[in-house]
C-alpha cells in the first residue's frame, strides 16, 4: 500500500497586484508518496514553484493546507517549518544557488551543516553522494571553475547529503545538455529506487516525465487532466 508523503488539500495562493486579485493556485489538492518521483508540470507561469514552496513550507497558502506525514504544517510557527526543512527536506533550486567562495565539496558539507544532522563518518556520506552525481574528482574546485551542469548536480548533492525524506527540485534539467541531463535523470531514479527517497519536481523534460510516478499538470493554477 502506497504511504502518502505530502498531500495539499483545496490550496489557494493569492497576490494582490493594486487592486486586482492574482489567483496563482486555486484549489490545488494533490497528493504525493514515500518513495516515488511526483512531476509538476506546466508552461511558465502556471503555478509550479508557487505549489513546491508552499508544500517545502517556503510560502503559506492564502486557504487549504499542507499534510506532512498525516500532520498539518501549513500554519506551524516560522521556527518550526524551519526545522522540519532543514532536518525532514532537500531543496534544490533552479539556479543551482551555490555559495563562490566554497568549493564544491565544502558548499555539500555546508547542507550538512545546517541540517543540524549528526551522521557518523560524515566525510565518507560526502564522498559517496558526490561520487553518486559523478563529481568526486570536481571536489576541490570552487563554483565558477564549473559547468552549468556541474553546479547543478553539485546542488543535487548538497540537497541529499543529511538524507532528506523529500527531495524539492525545481526545474533541474533545464539549462543541461543531453549528456548530462540523462545522467541528472539516473541519479533521481537511483534515489528514489535505492534509498527511499520521495522526489517533488517540476519540469517540462520528457526524460524526466518518463519515469515519473505520478504527473500533475497545473494551467493557470489549476490541476488539469490531459
Amino acid at each position: 500500500m502506497k504511504e502518502i508523503i505530502i498531500e495539499t488539500r483545496s490550496v489557494t495562493k493569492q497576490f494582490k497586484n493594486g487592486n486586482i486579485i492574482v489567483n496563482a493556485l486555486q484549489d490545488v489538492s494533490i497528493k504525493t508518496y514515500k518513495g516515488k518521483l511526483t512531476i509538476l508540470k506546466g508552461r511558465s507561469g502556471a503555478g509550479k514553484t508557487t505549489l513546491m514552496n508552499i508544500m517545502a513550507t517556503m510560502d503559506k497558502p492564502t486557504t487549504g493546507e499542507v499534510i506532512f506525514k498525516g500532520t498539518k504544517i501549513s500554519d506551524l510557527s516560522n521556527d518550526k517549518k524551519d526545522d522540519l526543512r532543514r532536518t525532514n527536506m532537500g531543496i534544490v533550486f533552479q539556479s543551482g544557488a551555490l555559495i563562490s567562495t566554497l568549493t564544491a565539496r565544502e558548499n555539500v558539507e555546508l547542507g550538512y551543516k545546517i541540517s543540524g544532522k549528526k551522521i557518523r563518518n560524515i566525510s565518507k556520506r560526502i564522498d559517496v553522494v558526490l561520487d553518486l552525481v559523478g563529481m568526486k574528482k570536481r571536489a576541490q574546485h570552487f563554483p565558477y571553475e564549473l559547468s552549468g551542469g556541474e553546479a547543478q548536480r553539485i546542488a543535487i548533492a548538497r540537497g541529499i547529503i543529511h538524507k532528506p525524506e523529500v527531495l524539492f527540485v525545481d526545474e533541474p534539467t533545464s539549462a543541461l545538455d543531453s549528456k548530462t541531463a540523462i545522467r541528472v535523470v539516473r541519479v533521481f531514479k537511483k534515489l528514489v529506487e535505492e534509498d527511499g527517497v520521495s522526489i517533488i519536481m517540476s519540469t517540462h523534460d520528457p526524460e524526466m516525465i518518463e519515469i515519473a510516478d505520478e504527473v500533475y499538470t497545473l494551467s493557470d493554477g489549476v490541476i488539469v487532466d490531459e
